[in-house]
């Protein structure tokens, strides 16, 4: 109660604290980034050949997103507690294995890093309060489904769902909006871009986005109410413009491959729920109304 007490009470304390909190929860999302679409792979396949009755696969060792260990891509050498300190150990290991000495993703420690400004952040937008603990839930689960998506083209249920229902549970409670304005922010956020979803597949005959696309923008709405999507999704379309002229240039102008359009509602998301008020009131202001 007495460290309660002192970080309610010091705010830089607090902010410092959160921040700390963040590297630490920015390690496990890389586990989460890295693991879970490969979780989600083995049990797809396992239901396939359920459905196929085709053989079991043979019992391969438990895979989860505690067990095993994490272990070098490369030569299996299994990271040691003072090697897996948030991004400490990759500038003390100077990015290399200590083993092997292949190179570490610069990914690992960007993501930690990322995390702990995120969460520092948010501490210091919402102060000791219950919006900045539900926020920085929201803010790290964005974090781990926008990397799976950039890398998979997946937004998985097993993190956007459960946010959805604790968008609408923490709005119970009014955190960020009434419990009406958050059911039908749900309901639009879905609908919303099921309906530009068939509409483009009715003209085009093919899929412009996928479904995770609805239920993502489906709990943004939960979060923050009806109100906010309008903005997320302009928002949305403006950062992956210009994200996705960039990309284009990098792979070249040719490329074929699928753009996740995850990450953009994510970013513009959490931008709508933090500084949406100030932005429409600045837009607003500056049309003259």
């Amino acid at each position: 109660m007495l460290a309660i007490d002192f970080l309610a009470s010091h705010m830089l304390a607090f902010v410092f604290f959160v921040l700390l909190l963040g590297l630490l929860i920015g390690s496990f999302l890389n586990v989460v980034i890295y693991r879970l679409p490969l979780m989600l792979q083995r049990g797809w396949q396992s239901q396939a050949r359920e459905v196929l009755e085709l053989p079991e696969a043979p019992q391969s060792e438990t895979f989860n997103l505690i067990l095993p260990n994490s272990a070098c891509p490369n030569c299996g050498h299994e990271i040691r507690p003072w090697e897996n300190i948030p991004v400490i150990s990759y500038l003390f290991l100077r990015g290399k294995c200590s083993n092997c000495k292949t190179p570490i993703s610069k990914r690992y420690p960007i993501v930690e890093l990322a995390c702990g400004v995120l969460s520092g952040y948010i501490a210091w937008h919402f102060g000791f309060t219950w919006q900045a603990g539900a926020m920085l839930v929201l803010a790290w689960g964005l974090l781990a489904m926008s990397l799976i998506d950039a890398n998979h083209q997946i937004l998985p249920d097993v993190l956007v769902l459960p946010l959805l229902w604790l968008g609408l549970i923490v709005n119970y409670y009014g955190l960020f909006t009434n419990l009406e304005d958050a059911l039908w922010g749900a309901i639009a956020g879905y609908l919303s871009l099921w309906s530009v979803y068939w509409l483009f597949k009715l003209i085009t005959g093919k899929e412009g986005m996928g479904y995770g696309d609805f239920k993502l923008l489906a709990m943004l709405g939960a979060w923050g109410g009806w109100q906010i999507l309008p903005l997320t999704i302009l928002l949305s379309s403006l950062v992956g413009a210009m994200l996705g002229v960039i990309l284009l240039r990098m792979r070249g102008s040719d490329s074929s491959t699928p753009m996740p359009f995850g990450p953009y509602l994510a970013i513009a998301g959490w931008i709508a729920l933090l500084w949406g008020d100030v932005i429409t009131g600045s837009y607003l202001k500056f049309a003259g109304f």
